[in-house]
């Protein structure tokens, strides 16, 4: 299972942080969630040979974060 305890921190143009967090509120989901997400789809479309694991590549249920 994942586990969420490394901190990731993003410089970002506050304009684009604005509409980025009005798009995440409209969906119902934090910017975090969205994050992980597309950090998860970057991995797996970029992943080459490496070895995921289980929860990463789609074997096992995830959060319902996809």
């Amino acid at each position: 299972m994942e586990k969420r305890i490394a901190r990731l921190t993003v410089l970002i143009d506050p304009a684009k942080k604005e509409i980025f967090e009005a798009i995440c509120a409209e969906q119902d989901l934090t910017p975090s969630q969205v994050v992980r997400r597309l950090i998860r789809q970057y991995i797996l479309e970029h992943a080459g040979g490496r070895d995921l694991p289980d929860w990463l590549s789609g074997k096992a249920k995830t959060d319902g974060v996809s």
